[in-house]
């Protein structure tokens, strides 16, 4: 039998940011997903980090944000699995962004995109590491009242997405 685990990893990013974690399959994911995001919300701030999962295996990373790209290398190096990408947005919100990033032809997969507190399931064989899944934010304690729903639609023109 081969042996296999599963580690709990959170990630680590400033209160107030969001993040965007995925899975891609070529060396020029960075650019693409750095074009993508600047192009579609000029002067965003943001770092990226994706991880290579042959050759010399380096963290790839860009971004228009120094600490930020720093957390991004960060935590990429900290999951331990090729072929992974995190993006970290200070002032731009994923849902601006995730289609566009969704569209990049080296995107295969998109694990969250959030600002909750996030666990990635990491599963370690003797080869690496693989994103499982993840765990983003907490369970839920009840169902929306009216009052919740109006909070909510209130919520949604604060941000411009309701009239």
């Amino acid at each position: 039998m081969k042996k296999f685990e599963i580690d709990v990893v959170p990630l680590d990013f400033p209160e107030g940011c969001n993040v965007i974690l995925g899975q891609s399959h070529f060396i020029k994911t960075v650019e693409d997903v750095y074009e993508v995001i600047a192009g579609t919300v000029p002067g965003a701030g943001f770092g990226l980090a994706f991880s290579e999962a042959s050759g010399p295996r380096l963290v790839r990373s860009d971004g228009t944000d120094v600490e930020l790209r720093k957390i991004a290398e960060r935590n990429i190096l900290e999951l331990g699995c090729g072929h992974v990408f995190l993006v970290i947005l200070n002032g731009v919100f994923p849902i601006q962004v995730l289609n566009q990033v969704k569209m990049v032809p080296e995107v295969c997969r998109i694990y969250c995109a959030t600002a909750n507190p996030v666990q990635v399931l990491v599963g370690r064989t003797a080869q690496g590491g693989g994103v499982i899944g993840v765990v983003d934010g907490e369970p839920p304690q009840a169902v929306e009242i009216p009052e919740d729903v109006e909070n909510r639609i209130e919520l949604l023109k604060r941000f411009g997405y309701k009239r």
